[in-house]
């Protein structure tokens, strides 16, 4: 009987049935080579096997078995499986970024066809037989040190990795050569040893908020761990992280942001030795593909620090998932697909696994907040920093009072401007914050009102005094920067300013002080921002200026001041989550003050002194009711569930007319939940027009009906030939 596999393929395409040669051993969860295509030969995952040939064609033969091992578990399928289904994409995207580039090898033609070998590691092994007692106490009277290295390979059960082994060649090739030992050669095996523990003494409250966390796990799956910052949530984690790796079980801790494992991975080998493992896509293709092979043979007790894409790592005896500062968008991927939130597929996959789950964060998202309120999650608050450390004072400054009475100075209130230099006469640091890199949104002509703007995206070019350049900050197209306006040769002058404006301005008002830039032109590696990082905590300089990067995991004890220049840009964001997302930014960024012994100050310049989002920081249940309210009263959530259609063609006539008939089709069958279409803020970029649509679903209505509903009338609208050309995304839970 004929053998065939469904082949899953690193392509926005559904699964293809591939013919099993009569000799060959396949097993579900392989990676396997299979030609797609005339020429292109892929590594596809093997994902079921049966004897139905397909409807149309001859099926072609799969060509290899890439590993020795399946590279996915049925756990791991099934979850890949959710991801797909629930974001709305095919299952070969989720492999794009499940698995590391090197694992997807792909070539123009079979001979081409060099798939990632896992390296081995050279071992040194014991030769049981010539070690009779006789010959060992005679090489323990003439050669002591070679029979120290016999003592360990019985020790270590006869095996040892030469890489372990801090004994120079000389003497480990006169033990083979005397018969005691011989090379070997085995699969990398990953020491996890970990040091004796010892774990950070928690303060009164933050035992009792342990206890809590404990209590409410063993109840429900999901745990929320509200804590102010500075209050020791990290700490925490540790005690949570050692109950799991004592059983032998795997522990994913997830970050926002890449440039924060490397403290974090720090800090956490000191008491889990180096059995803590960094996972994100800094890491060469190499040594992510090298991490990823060697959990598949591990037997548990990992601990993998990590971005979003580490929840696709095959941890096995996975039994806690972290997910610390689980309120920020950074776990939300917009490009490409899979689409998904790194938060709810965290939970997804600790629920799979029959795991636990702890979200941290000083300023919840109001989806886990509601998931509190409603009795979903357990609940635990940490309301005072660690030590007793009083919250920073907020003061709130008028931009526009300061320049009615000539008191503003390039960017700073004269508030400002005066708590700076106290800072600097004190010898204590201070961390400048705007929300936008680069010199000045844009450059303009005074006379004309010509801005120079991107060819291919709808927006302004971006001025980078650095680089004498304007820059798309949407597609990266750049060109050289002009000081005259080429209608009317005026002089071009820069509007709003960005983090290298200020730093300029620092430099020019505050001439005594060292000043470090750390914003996405600065930190453009992980070294990079650790190099900015480490200087500035050793005091090698006195101002950081900086974008919502210095809002995150940061931890300076001398800062006592920070300056948010310009809180109205904050709340100019089309989205409904606008006022949300920046009043957890001021809080966050707040948060890097005072965090010993000395109280810290924030200072917010704003237009808009009397706005509610500046009376309202540090109530974060008075800011979450009103705005739990508001969402509830507009249908948006978490009392609903958004999805955002995406349409782009290069062509706008045919886009218009698409997106004019899908939102007919979908009103037909959703009536007054679909709004839209409309064009976005940036209705063009790398040249493709661009159209959305939102579709709003209760809560309480099928979630999967609902998907289904809309893939069908997606499909209507291809087959009809209206979308010719027309690409069409949808972007779950935005």
């Amino acid at each position: 009987m004929s053998r065939y596999a469904d082949i899953v393929l690193p392509l926005a395409q559904p699964a293809y049935t591939f013919a099993v040669g009569e000799a060959m051993e396949v097993r579900v969860g392989d990676a396997v080579a299979v030609q797609f295509g005339k020429k292109s030969v892929y590594t596809g995952i093997v994902w079921r096997l049966h004897d139905i040939p397909p409807r149309s064609g001859t099926a072609k033969p799969i060509l290899a078995v890439v590993y020795d091992k399946p590279l996915l578990t049925e756990l791991q399928m099934r979850f890949w499986e959710w991801v797909a289904d629930y974001y709305m994409c095919y299952v070969g995207e989720v492999m794009r970024v499940a698995l590391p580039s090197t694992i997807k090898a792909k070539a123009r033609c079979e001979e081409e066809f060099t798939p990632y070998i896992p390296k081995r590691e050279r071992t040194l092994r014991l030769v049981k037989e010539a070690c009779n007692d006789e010959a060992m106490a005679k090489l323990q009277r003439r050669a002591p040190k070679r029979y120290s290295v016999v003592e360990a390979l019985v020790a270590a059960g006869g095996e040892i990795a030469r890489s372990a082994l801090d004994v120079d060649a000389t003497t480990l090739n006169a033990l083979c050569k005397a018969g005691f030992t011989e090379w070997g050669e085995r699969d990398f095996v990953r020491d996890i040893a970990r040091t004796k523990t010892l774990l950070p003494t928690l303060s009164e409250a933050q035992q009792r908020a342990l206890e809590e966390l404990r209590k409410g796990l063993s109840t429900k799956s999901v745990a929320l761990l509200h804590g102010v910052t500075s209050s020791g949530k990290t700490e925490i984690y540790t005690h949570l992280i050692e109950e799991q790796l004592a059983k032998g079980n795997d522990v994913l801790f997830l970050v926002p942001e890449i440039s924060l494992t490397t403290q974090l991975v720090e800090r956490l080998r000191r008491l889990f030795g180096e059995g803590v493992t960094p996972y994100h896509s800094k890491l060469t293709p190499v040594q992510r593909t090298k991490i990823y092979t060697d959990l598949i043979s591990s037997n548990g007790g990992n601990l993998i620090v990590g971005a979003r894409s580490a929840l696709f790592l095959p941890l096995d005896r996975l039994g806690l998932v972290i997910v610390d500062e689980e309120h920020d968008s950074s776990y939300k991927q917009t490009e490409p697909n899979p689409r998904y939130n790194g938060r709810d597929t965290a939970i997804m996959l600790a629920t799979m696994y029959k795991a636990k789950s702890v979200l941290g964060s000083a300023t919840p998202s109001l989806e886990s907040f509601a998931n509190h309120l409603s009795g979903k999650y357990a609940y635990t608050h940490l309301s005072e920093r660690f030590g007793g450390v009083e919250m920073p004072e907020i003061i709130v400054s008028d931009t526009v009072r300061n320049v009615k009475r000539n008191e503003r100075k390039r960017h700073f209130n004269k508030v400002l401007v005066d708590a700076i230099n106290e800072r600097l006469e004190r010898g204590e640091q201070v961390i400048l914050f705007q929300n936008r890199r680069g010199y000045s949104p844009y450059m303009e002509c005074p006379e004309c009102g010509f801005s120079a703007r991107c060819p291919r995206c709808n927006v302004a070019l971006a001025a980078h005094q650095h680089q004498g350049r304007l820059v798309c900050h949407y597609c990266g197209y750049s060109e050289e920067k002009v000081t005259l306006c080429p209608n009317c040769k005026s002089e071009m002058r820069p509007m709003g300013f960005g983090t290298e404006r200020v730093e300029e301005a620092v430099a020019e008002l505050f001439p005594q002080a060292r000043v470090l830039r750390l914003d996405g032109d600065t930190a453009t590696s992980s070294t990079a921002y650790n190099r900015i990082i480490g200087a500035f905590a050793r005091h090698e300089a006195d101002i950081l200026v900086g974008t919502q990067i210095v809002s995150k995991g940061l931890d300076f004890a001398d800062v006592t001041l920070i300056g948010i220049l310009n809180g109205d840009n904050l709340l100019t964001a089309s989205s409904f989550r606008a006022e949300e997302r920046a009043w957890q930014l001021l809080m966050q960024v707040a948060g890097r003050a005072g965090r010993r012994d000395k109280r810290g100050e924030v200072i917010i310049q704003t237009s808009e002194p009397e706005h509610h989002i500046y009376s309202s920081i540090g109530d974060y249940e008075q800011v979450a009711t009103r705005l739990l309210n508001e969402r509830k009263r507009y249908g948006y959530p978490p009392y609903t569930r958004i999805v955002r259609i995406m349409m782009r063609s290069h062509n706008s006539g045919v886009l218009v007319e698409a997106s004019i008939s899908l939102g007919e089709r979908l009103r037909n069958r959703f009536a007054r939940r679909v709004l839209g279409p409309v064009t976005p803020l940036i209705d063009r970029v790398r040249g493709e027009h661009r159209v959305e649509l939102l579709l709003k679903i209760e809560t309480e209505a099928s979630y999967a009906r609902a998907k289904a509903i809309l893939r069908e009338e997606i499909a209507k609208l291809r087959t009809d030939g209206k979308a010719k050309g027309v690409t069409i995304i949808c972007d779950v839970d935005i």
